[in-house]
C-alpha cells in the first residue's frame, strides 16, 4: 500500500522529466503588412494534423518533429503564406500575411481548429464554432440544440420561456456564463434565445464536471459564450424577417486604435414577433354539437419584443494592464402570456415586462507582480425590474372569445400589478500562476448578491417584502501536463456558502414560509479531479469526477411573480458526477477527415430540485426528490472532405430514476424507480453542410445545409401513476430544416433563406405546448473589415 501511495505521489505531484527528444518547439507572431496582430490564424504542418491558432495577441507556439517542416500560414481575406523551415531547436519564426486570398492547389493542411482543440482537454464538453455560423438565421438555442447530450425545450416560439437540458440534468442545473462571468449580469431579459449571435466567437458547453475558474454552483454543466476579440476594426450588422410577424437586427462593431490602445465596442440587439402560429388539435367547444370538437387555431395573445444595447471601452496593452473596460447595458422584454404551463390554460390578457440596466469594470493583467502570474477580475452591478400584469377576471378559450370570471387569469385570485426589482451585484477574482509549462496552480472567487423586493399596487392583501440571497463560491484548481501535453491532469476544490434572508410570508400553505428561520446562512464542499491521455492522433481518453453542490436559485426558492410559487424549504441539492469518454481524428484518405467522440456518464443526486406543476392552475414549484440516479451514453461522429462536405451525426440516450423506495409518510412509493417525467431520454440529431466557392464570381460562396433532428416518446407525468392507456405521453417527433446562404466580396454580403419544420409536423416540447409549424426566415448579413 505504501508502496503504491509512493507512486502516485510521485506521478502527480512532481515533474515529469521524461519528454520525447524529437520534439521542438517553434514559436512566433503572426501580423499583417502594418505589424499589427493577427488573432485565429491558422499555423500548420503541411500533410499533416499538427497545427494551432495565434492567440487575440497574434502569437503562435507549435510542437512540431525536428528536421524540415513546410509551415503554411493562413487567415480569412489574407494570401496564404507557404514556407519551408528545417528546425533542429527551438525556433522563434515570425509571418506577415498580406490581405488577399490565394488558392493554394493540391496542398491538404489539417490544423486543429480552436473549438477542435478545446474539444480535446480534459474535461467532457462540447466546442461549437459560433462564428462560422454567423451568416445563418439560427439563434444561440438553435446552434446548441444540435449538439450531443443537449436538448432545447421550449415553451413556444420567439421569446417563449426555456428549458436546457444536458445529460439528464436540466433547468437551473446548468449555469450560463459570457467570458466566464455569469450571464445574468445583463438582466434575465438576456438569455440563450435572444443573445445577439454576431457577437460570439464559440460556445463551451461543459457536461458534468465544470472548472473550478467558472465559479459555478452547476450540477449538470455549464454553458460559456466567448465573444469574439479581434483587434481589428469592423463592421458587423444583420436583418431577418420571417413568418409570423418576426425580425430581428442585430449591430456588433469595434473602432480599435492601435497607437492609444482604446478600444470602443457598441452593439445593439431587436427581437419582435408576433407568434401568432397555428396550434393543432385544441379543444373548442361547439355549440351546435353541445361538446368539443379538435380544431386549429391561431395564437392571439403572444407579441414578443426584447431589446438590447451596450457600450464598452476600454484600453489594451498597457504596461499597467493588458486589458481594461468599463461597459454599460440596457435590456428591455415585453412579453404577452399565451399559456400557463400546460396548453389548456389558455391567457387573453396578461403580461410581463422586464428591464435591467447594467454597469460593470473588468480588468486582465499578465506577469502581475510576478512573471508567471495572471490576474483578472470583474465587478458587475444590474438593476433588474419585472412587473406581472393580471388584472382581467376573465376565462379565455383558444379562439379568443371568454366568458367573465371572479379570478384573475394566472393565479385565480384578485387583480394583480405584482412588481419585482431584483438589484444583482457580482463580484469576481482569478488568480492564475504557472510554475512553469507543466504546472500551474488557479484560484478563482465569486460573490452573486441578489436582491428581491416585491410589491403589489392593486393586491391590497399582499404584503410587500425584500428578501436576500447571497452566493460565495470559491475554487482551487491544480493543473499538470506531462510528455509533450500527452497526459493532461486537474485537481479541483470548491466551496459554495449560501446566505438567505427571507421577509415573505404570504401564502405560507403553499410557500413554507410559516416555521423556517428567516435568516440561514449554509456551507458546503466539492472536489473534483480529470484526466486526459493521448495515445495516437486516432485514439485518445479521459475521465473527470466531480462531487458538486448546487444552490437554489431566485426563480426556484422566491418565485417569478406570475407562473412559478416560492417554496422556501427548498435544500440545496448535491451530486456526484462521473464521466468517461474516448475520441479521435483518422485520416480515410488525402482531404477525407473522420472525427468520432464517444462519452458515458452516471449522476448521484441528492435533494434533486425539479418542478411540480398544477394542472388545474397551470402554475409550477419547485420541490426536492430526494435521491435520484442519472446515467447516459452519448456519441458523435463528423466526416468532413475537403473544404466541400461535412457530415455529423449524434446520438444521446440517458435515464433520470426515483430513487426514493418511500414517500414522505413512510408508505411505499408508486414512483420508485420511474423515469423523470416530462424528460427526453432519446435523440439524435444529423446534419448535412455543402459549401462551393467561386460559384457565380470569384470570391463568392454558396453553403447549403440540412438537420434532421428525432425525439423518442417520452412520459407526460409520472409513468407510475394511472392506467396504461390514459397515461400523458409526448409522442415520437421527426423535425426538419434547411438553410441556403449566398456570400460574395470576400464574405462581405450575406444572403440567407432558411425554412424550419419543413414538413410542418406537429412538434411539442416543455410539457407538451406545441411548438410552431412550417416557418420560413430570410437574413441579410453585411460584414465590413
Amino acid at each position: 500500500m505504501r508502496s503504491l501511495v509512493r507512486f502516485v505521489l510521485l506521478f502527480f505531484l512532481f515533474p515529469c522529466s521524461l519528454t520525447a527528444q524529437n520534439m521542438v518547439v517553434v514559436s512566433g507572431m503572426v501580423t499583417d503588412q502594418h505589424n499589427d496582430p493577427l488573432a485565429t490564424a491558422v499555423i500548420a504542418i503541411e500533410n499533416s494534423a499538427i497545427g494551432t491558432y495565434t492567440n487575440d495577441e497574434g502569437y503562435y507556439s507549435l510542437k512540431v518533429p525536428a528536421g524540415a517542416r513546410t509551415f503554411i500560414v493562413s487567415l480569412m481575406g489574407y494570401d496564404a503564406v507557404k514556407r519551408e523551415i528545417t528546425v533542429r531547436k527551438n525556433t522563434i519564426c515570425n509571418f506577415t500575411l498580406k490581405e488577399g486570398v490565394v488558392n493554394l492547389e493540391a496542398v491538404s493542411v489539417y490544423g486543429k481548429s480552436k473549438t477542435q482543440k478545446l474539444r480535446e482537454g480534459v474535461y467532457t464538453m462540447n466546442a461549437v464554432d459560433v462564428k462560422s455560423l454567423a451568416n445563418t438565421a439560427a439563434s444561440l438555442n438553435d446552434i446548441i440544440n444540435r449538439t450531443s447530450g443537449l436538448k432545447i425545450r421550449t415553451e413556444g416560439g420567439l421569446g417563449a420561456d426555456f428549458e436546457l437540458s444536458l445529460n439528464g440534468m436540466s433547468g437551473n442545473s446548468v449555469r450560463y456564463f459570457i467570458d466566464d462571468i455569469p450571464l445574468n449580469t445583463k438582466g434575465n431579459e438576456v438569455s440563450l434565445a435572444n443573445f445577439p449571435v454576431n457577437t460570439i466567437d464559440h460556445i463551451e458547453i461543459y457536461k458534468g464536471v465544470v472548472p473550478a475558474h467558472l465559479g459555478a454552483d452547476a450540477l449538470g454543466g455549464a454553458i460559456n459564450i466567448i465573444t469574439k476579440k479581434e483587434k481589428k476594426n469592423f463592421l458587423d450588422a444583420s436583418f431577418s424577417a420571417g413568418s409570423f410577424n418576426t425580425y430581428v437586427a442585430d449591430l456588433n462593431a469595434q473602432v480599435y486604435f492601435p497607437k492609444t490602445g482604446v478600444v470602443l465596442k457598441p452593439t445593439l440587439g431587436f427581437s419582435y414577433s408576433k407568434n401568432n402560429y397555428k396550434v393543432k388539435d385544441v379543444e373548442l367547444w361547439d355549440e351546435e354539437q353541445k361538446k368539443y370538437i379538435l380544431t386549429d387555431v391561431k395564437r392571439f395573445h403572444d407579441d414578443y419584443l426584447s431589446a438590447l444595447a451596450q457600450i464598452e471601452v476600454g484600453v489594451e496593452n498597457k504596461k499597467w494592464t493588458d486589458a481594461f473596460y468599463l461597459s454599460g447595458s440596457y435590456a428591455k422584454v415585453n412579453k404577452e402570456l399565451q399559456t400557463g404551463s400546460i396548453q389548456s390554460i389558455v391567457y387573453g390578457m396578461a403580461e410581463r415586462q422586464q428591464d435591467a440596466w447594467n454597469l460593470s469594470a473588468r480588468y486582465r493583467k499578465n506577469d502581475f507582480l510576478i512573471k508567471g502570474m495572471q490576474v483578472s477580475a470583474m465587478l458587475s452591478h444590474t438593476w433588474d425590474y419585472s412587473l406581472t400584469a393580471d388584472t382581467a377576471y376573465r376565462k379565455y378559450n383558444w379562439d379568443g372569445t371568454y366568458f367573465v370570471t371572479s379570478r384573475n387569469e394566472i393565479t385565480g385570485r384578485g387583480k394583480q400589478m405584482r412588481h419585482y426589482k431584483r438589484p444583482l451585484t457580482i463580484v469576481r477574482a482569478n488568480l492564475n500562476y504557472d510554475f512553469n509549462k507543466e504546472h500551474s496552480i488557479n484560484f478563482n472567487y465569486l460573490l452573486t448578491r441578489n436582491g428581491n423586493r416585491r410589491y403589489d399596487e392593486l393586491d391590497a392583501e399582499f404584503e410587500p417584502s425584500n428578501d436576500v440571497l447571497a452566493k460565495h463560491v470559491m475554487g482551487l484548481s491544480y493543473n499538470q501536463s506531462f510528455f509533450k501535453e500527452r497526459l493532461v491532469n486537474t485537481f479541483f476544490l470548491k466551496d459554495y456558502v449560501n446566505q438567505v434572508k427571507i421577509e415573505q410570508n404570504d401564502l405560507y400553505w403553499i410557500t413554507n414560509s410559516k416555521d423556517l428561520p428567516k435568516n440561514t446562512t449554509n456551507n458546503n464542499f466539492g472536489y473534483g479531479l480529470g484526466t486526459r491521455y493521448h495515445f495516437f492522433e486516432s485514439f485518445e481518453w479521459k475521465a473527470s469526477y466531480e462531487h458538486t453542490v448546487r444552490l437554489p436559485l431566485a426563480r426556484e426558492l422566491l418565485g417569478n411573480g406570475s407562473t412559478v410559487y416560492a417554496n422556501l424549504a427548498l435544500q440545496p441539492e448535491s451530486s456526484d458526477n462521473f464521466n468517461a469518454g474516448a475520441f479521435g481524428n483518422l485520416t480515410l484518405a488525402p482531404d477525407h477527415r473522420l472525427y468520432y467522440e464517444a462519452n458515458v456518464f452516471y449522476r448521484k443526486i441528492q435533494n434533486y430540485i425539479h418542478a411540480v406543476l398544477s394542472q388545474e392552475e397551470g402554475t409550477m414549484q419547485y420541490d426536492n426528490v430526494s435521491s435520484v440516479n442519472m446515467k447516459g451514453v452519448e456519441g458523435e461522429l463528423r466526416y468532413t472532405y475537403d473544404d466541400f462536405l461535412q457530415l455529423t451525426t449524434n446520438c444521446s440516450y440517458q435515464e433520470a430514476r426515483d430513487r426514493n423506495r418511500l414517500k414522505k409518510d413512510g408508505k411505499p412509493s408508486v414512483t420508485y424507480n420511474n423515469k423523470i417525467p416530462n424528460r427526453p431520454w432519446l435523440y439524435s440529431n444529423t446534419e448535412l453542410t455543402l459549401t462551393r466557392k467561386s460559384v457565380f464570381a470569384k470570391k463568392d460562396k454558396v453553403r447549403l445545409s440540412y438537420l434532421y433532428q428525432y425525439i423518442h416518446w417520452f412520459y407526460l407525468t409520472w409513468e407510475g401513476y394511472g392506467a396504461l392507456q390514459s397515461k400523458s405521453v409526448i409522442p415520437t417527433q421527426h423535425m426538419h430544416a434547411a438553410t441556403l446562404t449566398y456570400s460574395w466580396n470576400k464574405d462581405r454580403y450575406n444572403v440567407t433563406v432558411e425554412c424550419n419544420n419543413l414538413l410542418d409536423s406537429k412538434v411539442f416540447d416543455n410539457y407538451m405546448l406545441q411548438k410552431p409549424g412550417r416557418s420560413f426566415l430570410c437574413k441579410f448579413r453585411l460584414f465590413i473589415h
